[in-house]
């Protein structure tokens, strides 16, 4: 397959609701000057933003993550960026879907639920430093 340059690519804008350092993402108070840096870029679409909620027993910890995501994608709609809709949520895994869909989000990840546990740690997969 040949790449065209004028093709675009959607993408979302991961945010580190949680605020733990064994998560990804801009922190929050960065988010919406990465998302017009991002923007201004016309091959890139940016669809939504994501996020990984805090790894919590306490439902209200979990929820405030989204709840943090949702307040960001109100704040970038009313910016009519070009090359951005924040149309998508994309928060929610095996064990937080529920109050993921509860607080907006219209992409959960539920690899745990099908497939089961990872044979390795994340870290396994992933290597910092």
């Amino acid at each position: 397959m040949v790449y065209d340059r004028r093709e675009s690519i959607d993408v979302y804008i991961q945010i580190n609701t949680s605020f733990e350092a064994s998560k990804f993402g801009i922190p929050p108070n960065k988010a919406i000057e990465l998302i017009k840096q991002v923007s201004a870029f016309p091959r890139l679409k940016i669809k939504g933003l994501m996020t990984i909620g805090i790894l919590s027993s306490k439902d209200d910890k979990v929820r405030d993550c989204f709840k943090l995501l949702k307040e960001i994608q109100l704040k970038t709609q009313e910016l009519s960026l070009p090359n951005a809709s924040f149309n998508e949520l994309s928060m929610g895994m095996s064990n937080d879907l529920e109050l993921a869909i509860e607080e907006g989000s219209t992409m959960i990840r539920v690899g745990t639920a099908i497939f089961g546990k990872r044979a390795f740690p994340d870290s396994y997969y992933w290597k910092e430093g």
